[in-house]
């Protein structure tokens, strides 16, 4: 009997669903008053700092995870007490990057790394149609004033995030770090060692080994960089059948691991806000000897170009607007959809192609007509 009632009420919520049918949180777990208020102050004039808030924490939790992995890795080697590996690191950075996405996607969009909110500005219209918490609020500013804005306000918090994530394992490691100091100053490896891969200060900071050919780490951090760039267009296609919504972190995040266990060693930085927040991280401790040389430059701008190169190349090869969307991104999508309009977050009209799922609106529209507002779903979609 209770079999059969849990099994008519999967079916009842599943019809549900698939009618359209919309439970809220709310419906189920009545906030407390002054919740309901912060909700309505969270979802108008702060939105875009609770956003700002989400891409500073992603970052912090991605930074967090791997430098603190590193930390063991290298201070584990130097005081001759292994406790960290290449495999450890790239777990950690993997980890790290699924809580980021996990936690901080739905609030922000999850971008954590400048290279991705540029190819966002660049490809899929950033922030014109998703960070409408601030863009559509403020009409007198001008479109491209705005974009801008929102693109270095996020490149910001992601740095931020970095920088502070770097500073806090920088006191939890205090002790062990100085003991390492201690043991190159004694063995006189101190100014050779100290800024190097396998120094402390490059747990924090990026550096390349004394004499390494910078033009192939330049090429190993473009090919890595444009791999990965790759791993998450495909993420963000929702028309892509083998990876849902919920498989996305993982994705990116063993695609993160990867470029960790066999491209690190040749010096691999492949998130500017990473590099940017733990170099300057570490210059605030130990000054401008810890800068890192030309290498610097590499390490935090080549990432940006191969993202671009990665979602040009996707989008443009790899990708059509004529495929059809996945059930669980128009799930997703559908969601989406209801937050923003409850919230007066997005104009009417936004991602109107969901209201008519059954409709094929493509099939009657040849390939040189040119889609109008947000009636093309696979457009829309890319912007979330």
């Amino acid at each position: 009997m209770i079999r059969a009632v849990i099994w008519e009420m999967c079916i009842r919520t599943t019809y549900s669903f698939a009618a359209g049918f919309k439970v809220r949180l709310r419906d189920v777990a009545p906030q407390p008053r002054y919740m309901a208020t912060w909700e309505r102050v969270k979802h108008g004039k702060v939105h875009f700092c609770t956003q700002m808030l989400a891409e500073m924490l992603g970052a912090f939790l991605y930074v967090y995870a791997g430098v603190g992995s590193t930390a063991a890795l290298i201070v584990g080697d130097l005081i001759s007490q292994p406790i960290g590996s290449l495999f450890t690191v790239g777990v950690a950075y993997a980890i790290g990057i699924m809580l980021a996405v996990t936690i901080c996607g739905p609030t922000s969009g999850g971008h954590f790394a400048p290279s991705v909110t540029v190819s966002f500005v660049v490809f899929k219209g950033f922030p014109c149609e998703r960070q409408s918490g601030m863009i559509f609020s403020h009409h007198l500013i001008s479109w491209h004033t705005r974009r801008a804005n929102f693109k270095r306000s996020y490149i910001f918090a992601q740095v931020l995030g970095a920088y502070i994530a770097a500073l806090i394992i920088y006191v939890q490691w205090k002790d062990y770090l100085v003991i390492a100091q201690e043991v190159l100053v004694k063995k006189g490896l101190y100014d050779a060692m100290m800024f190097t891969p396998q120094g402390p200060g490059g747990i924090f900071a990026l550096y390349v080994s004394p004499g390494t050919n910078l033009h192939r780490v330049l090429l190993n951090e473009f090919m890595t960089d444009f791999v990965l760039g790759l791993a998450i267009s495909a993420c963000l296609d929702p028309t892509n059948h083998f990876i849902p919504p919920s498989a996305a972190p993982w994705v990116i995040g063993i695609t993160y691991a990867m470029a960790i266990w066999g491209y690190s060693p040749t010096s691999l930085a492949a998130n500017t806000a990473r590099d940017l927040g733990g170099r300057l991280m570490a210059m605030t401790i130990w000054g401008r000897q810890a800068s890192g040389g030309p290498y610097a430059a590499i390490a935090a701008l080549t990432n940006i170009p191969a993202t671009l190169l990665a979602f040009f190349l996707y989008d443009t090869l790899l990708c059509s607007s004529t495929r059809t969307l996945t059930p669980q991104h128009v799930s997703f999508l559908r969601a989406h959809k209801t937050y923003h309009e409850d919230n007066a977050l997005v104009p009417s009209g936004y991602l109107a192609g969901l209201e008519s799922p059954h409709n094929d609106m493509t099939s009657e529209r040849s390939f040189d007509a040119k889609p109008t507002g947000d009636t093309m779903v696979e457009f829309a979609a890319r912007n979330v």
